[in-house]
Parts: structure tokens; sequence; C-alpha cells
């Protein structure tokens, strides 16, 4: 049996206890390369039947920026704009399209045919689960997130996503952050007020 192996304290600093949602940055790129290793790296989390209804649109381009620029509320609007990525995550709601694909073992497309309801719990379920997997995947590579939901979903999808069944979830802005911004860390629930044992 292979015995497991358990991250070390440097690891979880870095995903975790270190790890600040940024809201400056620094004034360097972020490659193809970089976030295609995000990438890589997140969609091995699990999702219900393999269902990974995950869409990701890197907005980077000064023109792409301009078009978001209006959807995004005025006190996200600054970290947004100087942001080096915006990343528009976004679930597929027609994801059990690609179950012959993704989950070859049954007929899954049939579980979801015609059931609204559970399409949609579905794709919010592990789109949102995906998200998060892709913020650790990002924290793993070098980059710094800065996760938001201070938008506009409705004119984001009308800009960046008419004509599909993909819509946003949330945006999530990549770089390099710069640490002399940031405020200190805000409390967190202790185990005994967060969790009961049964």
């Amino acid at each position: 049996m292979t015995e497991r192996v358990i991250l070390d304290d440097a690891s979880c600093d870095l995903l975790f206890r270190e790890a600040r949602s940024h809201n400056g940055w620094l004034d360097k790129p972020v490659d193809d390369v970089t976030l295609k290793a995000a990438f890589d790296i997140a969609k091995m989390g699990p999702t219900s039947a393999n269902c990974s209804p995950m869409r990701i649109v890197f907005v980077r381009s000064p023109e792409e920026k301009e078009k978001l620029r209006p959807c995004v509320s005025n006190g996200n609007l600054e970290k947004t704009m100087t942001a080096p990525v915006t990343a528009i995550i976004a679930n597929d709601f027609e994801f059990y399209e690609h179950f012959s694909f993704l989950f070859p073992h049954d007929d899954a497309r049939a579980w979801f045919t015609g059931n609204q309801n559970l399409i949609d719990t579905t794709a919010m379920r592990n789109g949102s689960l995906q998200g998060a997997y892709f913020m650790l995947a990002c924290r793993a590579v070098g980059l710094d997130c800065g996760p938001m939901s201070g938008f506009e979903n409705g004119m984001v999808d009308e800009l960046f996503f008419a004509g599909t069944q993909i819509r946003s979830n949330f945006l999530c802005n990549l770089g390099y952050g710069d640490p002399s911004v940031l405020f200190p860390r805000s409390p967190r629930f202790a185990f005994e007020e967060a969790c009961t044992l049964l």
C-alpha cells in the first residue's frame, strides 16, 4: 500500500494560510503557459459524474477590459482594470451534452434531459467547486487571486456569452499581487464555532 503524502506547512501556507485576496497588482504580465498550467491542475478536481461545467474567459487585452468595465461595480473597478488578467468563471448549462466524452460509463445525459432544476443546481454547484479548485491551482503555480461577485451577470453574459448556454458565475482577477496595499486579514470562525461532531 502506497503511503499517503501530506502537504507540508509551506504548501498549506501557499494555498490557504498565507494566501490573500488581492486588490492591487504588480506590473507583471501573466503568460499563457501559467494560465494553462493552472487549468490543467484544476480540471482534475472532482465534479458529480465528471460533469465539468466550468468555462473560463481570460480577459487580458485593453479592448476586452474596456468591454468589461461597465459590468463591474465601482468598488471593484480599479482592481479589475489594473489586474493583468480577469477570469470570467462561468458555467455551461448544457454540460450534459458532453457526457459521451466525460462520463462514457452510463447514459448520464438522460439523467438531466428535461429536468431544468437538476441542470441548474448541478451546473452551479459543480461550476462553483471548479472555480474554487481553479483559484487554488492558480496559487499553486505562483499567481495571486482576487475573486469578486460585484458585477452585473446579465451584462457579462450578453457581452461574452451571447448565443450560448454559458452563464457567468463570478469574476477572479489574477496576477502578482502587491502586498503593500493589503489590509489586515479578516477573522475566521474557530472549529468549535462552525463545526459539529456527531
